[in-house]
């Protein structure tokens, strides 16, 4: 993993950010025990079978979180942004095991890496960091069960547009950089597959299509 060096006070920033979400003395507990950096988009910041020694908490940017199969197919299971960590990673925290996931930025991120050691020592001292924990735990099984949904009970159009339009509303933006084979892997299809789905959403004027550029025609940038 490559980082830049983080210049500015960690205190001031992560008060000014986090001073809604944990109590003052947690936020200085995390500035002393915790390091800032920031982080350049499309960076795997962890692999399946690594040991967890830090807590990943999102300042900006975003991650894709995703696992792998025995042939290295990849299948998106949620992205992270502000304030958010992955609950995997806070799983094998608390049993010493090693990663059952992969962590990629999806664009230029300022990431708070803590030692998972303070993990269990925050859940007991701050009420703010417990409700912290648990609601990670709550909304990432939430993610995960819509992944497995979309599998199960979708059909590949639907996925593609969910994809596409969850994809637009993390990066902020509606006109996306990817290419029908990123599409692929993250969706666990075929790139033909794709692409004719994409012609079909381009016909429906969902969408445009550019060179490894995509543009959203009906789409609102609003978390629903």
């Amino acid at each position: 993993m490559t980082s830049k060096p983080f210049d500015v006070s960690c205190s001031d920033y992560l008060h000014d950010h986090f001073q809604a979400k944990f109590e003052s003395a947690l936020i200085d507990e995390i500035c002393q025990e915790g390091k800032l950096k920031k982080i350049d988009e499309y960076t795997e910041l962890i692999s399946v079978g690594d040991t967890i020694t830090d807590i990943p908490l999102i300042v900006s940017g975003s991650l894709k979180v995703f696992t792998e199969d025995k042939n290295g197919e990849e299948l998106l299971l949620y992205y992270l942004e502000f304030g958010d960590t992955c609950a995997i990673t806070l799983k094998c925290c608390t049993s010493a095991s090693k990663s059952t996931v992969s962590a990629m930025t999806e664009k230029p991120s300022e990431i708070l890496f803590i030692p998972v050691v303070n993990m269990e020592k925050w859940m007991i001292k701050y009420h703010s960091w417990r409700a912290f924990v648990l609601d990670s735990y709550h909304t990432r099984m939430n993610e995960m069960l819509q992944a497995v949904d979309n599998l199960a009970f979708h059909n590949m159009e639907e996925r593609l547009f969910k994809y596409l339009s969850d994809r637009a509303r993390v990066l902020g933006s509606i006109e996306l950089h990817l290419t029908h084979h990123q599409i692929a892997i993250d969706l666990h299809s075929s790139r033909v597959v794709i692409s004719r789905l994409m012609k079909k959403l381009e016909k429906d004027k969902i969408l445009k299509q550019y060179r490894n550029r995509i543009e959203l025609l009906k789409f609102n940038l609003k978390k629903t």
